[in-house]
Parts: structure tokens; sequence; C-alpha cells
């Protein structure tokens, strides 16, 4: 398959997504691939650079699927022809006609891991883009548009390439809170808000297609299922909900919690959804029955801030006020390490796009990154002068951002903790942050009501 300059974008994406039926092998070299019985043929290899994978097209049955081989380890040091080996070996689509052409693509997710990352970020545009406090950013996929969230109770969606005000998502009548693109796709956009609705717009024309009632409580926190079928909501009123994209129906409420839920996540294939709250637990859930998968996680002895999946859906990260972190396996429910050092409150966490780092953000001014296999702490990242909000990798994991109430967002280098550049320029806390998927744009948002692009 010739692959153009946009196969790695993940617009294309579309056709992509797994099958729930799908059965999960794991290697040893930490290559995930997916089995399939029967008859099958396969159409049309496609690239994804983060996380490294390659996308099969295949026909059985008469019926044109995908399956996906997931590139977590890949390095520039991996021997390309043992990794083909192993590929071949595990997969059956992967046939000695096919073998040079998944070799190239190989080859080249190798270059990309293996390009330095040393550029600096400098202010494209500042928007003057509320008349009150942003409460959150989020890019779509592609990178090519961006939204806001604020106490004016509007959404805004602009373009990134000119800052150029695209839509505002006006009806909420209350602070607009958790907002979110149903990436990849990136054509919808939902918004949570302190009226205790969530709302589904056209993020093409800015309508409104739906209003989700059902809540008794703020919505503080919201996510779309990877298939963009489902919208999860979580509420001060101590439920969860999924609704219907297409329906605007609820499907079904997830009780469990006795207090407010805070944070929720879904995992990569979209089966399993993990909910935080206020009365110190986690609880994973089967988003088909909605019914609790097994016991809560409990252990933390503070309010959880932040659950996040990593991206093979093996671990949970927890934050959480009680000063620690904890790592979990998705299967067991066990929990697998406390992570320690932070002296007061950890706001936020995350992975970084293979699942092997893990970054924590506190109220003590610092972030950590620790190894999601180890355990152990890699680094500190020390240079803010107030507690940290939010924290995220770059696709590449080379890089991490960090907003603070010290009214700047800095960038550190992932393998030393040196802060690389501290961008400055907001007049107020700075609330939220995000990289776009190239890595090369970000956005910050600040209670000054003004979001800052960069590139």
């Amino acid at each position: 398959t010739k692959l153009n300059k946009t196969q790695h974008s993940p617009l294309p994406l579309r056709c992509f997504w797994v099958p729930p039926a799908l059965v999960s092998r794991r290697l040893s070299n930490g290559l995930l691939t997916t089995v399939f019985s029967g008859v099958m043929k396969l159409k049309r290899l496609h690239i994804r650079y983060y996380p490294p994978g390659i996308f099969l097209d295949y026909e059985k049955g008469g019926q044109l699927r995908t399956k996906s081989i997931d590139l977590l380890n890949l390095t520039p040091d991996t021997d390309v022809n043992e990794l083909l080996s192993d590929i071949r070996a595990a997969e059956p689509l992967i046939t000695s006609s096919c073998a040079e052409q998944v070799k190239a693509l190989i080859c080249k997710l190798q270059e990309k891991v293996s390009q330095k990352d040393d550029r600096k970020f400098y202010l494209f545009r500042a928007l003057q883009a509320h008349i009150l406090p942003l409460t959150n950013v989020a890019f779509n996929k592609s990178g090519s548009s961006f939204i806001t969230g604020s106490y004016d109770r509007t959404c805004k969606i602009w373009d990134t390439a000119s800052g150029e005000e695209l839509h505002t998502l006006e009806g909420h009548r209350n602070v607009v809170y958790a907002i979110a693109f149903n990436n990849p796709y990136g054509d919808k956009v939902a918004t949570g808000s302190f009226d205790k609705t969530c709302k589904l717009w056209s993020a093409e024309t800015g309508k409104c297609f739906y209003t989700f009632r059902g809540h008794t409580a703020e919505i503080v926190c919201l996510a779309f299922n990877p298939q963009s079928t489902l919208v999860a909501t979580g509420s001060m009123d101590t439920m969860a909900k999924l609704w219907d994209v297409e329906s605007g129906k609820e499907v079904s409420t997830l009780a469990g919690h006795f207090a407010e839920i805070i944070s929720l996540s879904f995992n990569t294939t979209g089966d399993r959804l993990v909910t935080g709250s206020f009365d110190h637990t986690a609880i994973l859930w089967d988003v088909s029955t909605g019914r609790s998968v097994f016991h809560v996680l409990t252990g933390h002895r503070g309010e959880i801030s932040c659950v996040q999946f990593n991206w093979d859906c093996s671990l949970i990260a927890t934050a959480s006020l009680d000063k620690t972190c904890k790592v979990w396996d998705a299967d067991s429910g066990q929990c697998l390490a406390t992570l320690l050092g932070h002296n007061d409150e950890v706001l936020d966490v995350c992975f970084n796009y293979t699942g092997q780092l893990i970054a924590t953000a506190s109220a003590d001014g610092t972030s950590r990154v620790f190894s999601a296999e180890t355990f152990q702490c890699l680094c500190q990242l020390e240079g803010h002068k107030g507690e940290i909000s939010k924290v995220c990798f770059n696709p590449q994991g080379s890089r991490v951002l960090t907003a603070s109430v010290d009214k700047t967002a800095r960038v550190w280098c992932v393998n030393t903790g040196a802060c690389l550049q501290a961008l400055e320029g907001h007049s107020d806390e700075i609330f939220s942050c995000a990289f776009n998927y190239e890595g090369d744009t970000i956005i910050t948002g600040s209670k000054d009501n003004t979001c800052r692009i960069w590139h």
C-alpha cells in the first residue's frame, strides 16, 4: 500500500477500531496482535505513528474488517527482521507476499520513533476566548481545531491554524465544565455543565443534536467511547451515565459510588469504563451491561482526583488527594503499586501513548515521571511556584507539559527532568493545557479568560 503524507493523521482511523469480538494475545516482546479464526484475505495495510502500530484491513465472510498490531516497545534499536519474524509467527495474515511491505512500514515507524525533538514553542496567538474564566481545553485528533469551555456558560470551537472562532455553542444555563471531541472522528463535541445536563453538538455546524437530561447535580467529567457510539458522564450526584450518540437516549446508569464522581475514562477498546470518586474509590464497569466488573478499587485514603487507562488496557492509574497515585491491574483489580513522593495532593495523572510511563501533577508544585513497568520514579519536575493542576505527555513521549497556578505552563524533558521552557504570558492561573497529535502545537487555558496557541 502506498502511504501518503496524511496516513499518520488520525482522521483516516474511522474504519480502524477493532471489533469488540476480538481476542488479544500478548507476546513476550510487547507485540500485541488480534487473533481471529476462519478464512481471511488481507486487503490493505495502514500505519499509525502514536502509539506505533500497523492496521490490517482484511476480508472475512464477505465483510471488510480491521485488526491491529501494536508495536508499543518499538525503539531505534529494535531488530526489524526479528520483529517481522515475531509478527509473522503471530499473525497469519502476514505472509511472505507482504512481508517486505510490513518491514517497510516498521522501518517508517522506527524512523519516526528515532526523530529527535528539540523544538522550542513560541506564542502564535493569544485569544480573548471568553468573558469569564476557562475551565478546559481540548484538541480534535488531527489538531486542526480545538474547543474551550468556560464559566460564561458556553463552549467555543476554534481553528488552530488561524485562531479564528468557528462556532459558539450556546444553550447551557450554568458553567460548561467538561468538554470533549469524539476523537478520532472529530465531528462531534460533548459538553457537560453545572446545569446538570450534557449536550451533544455538531463540530461542523455548531448545531445541538441532543440534550442529555437525568443527572440531579453538576456534570464534571465526560468522555466518548473510542467508537463514538456512547458518551459517558460523571456527576456530583454520585452517578455515571451512558448515553447513545445516535438516538440521544440514556443507555444505563452506573450506580455504586457513595460520593461525587470526579473523573472517568474508557479503555482503548471501549468495553470498560473506570470512574473515580470522592468516596476514595474507583470502580471498573462493563460497558455492555452497566455493571461493575469486580470489587471496587479500594486503598486510597483520600478523594480520587483522576483515573486513566493505559493504551493496551492492562493498567489503571488513580490519583488521589491522599498524596499518592496507585496503579491497578485492570483484569484482576489488584493494586500493583503505590507511587509515593509527593507531599501534597496529587491532582492529575496520565500515561504516555505507549503506556510505559506515568506522569503525576501535585499541589506541592512538582510533577513526577514513573516507569509503568518498575513503578520507580524516573525524574522529578521541579520549577513551578504553585500547584500543578494538569499534566500530559507529547505523543512522542519525550516531553511533559504542565499547567500551574503560577500563571505558567512548562515543557520538561522526560529523560532528564530538566525544564526546557516556561510558557509565560497569562495573567492568571492556567487550568488546562494540551498537545496536538503531532506534538508541535500546544494550547493553554487560563483563569484570565484567554487561551493561547503555541507553535
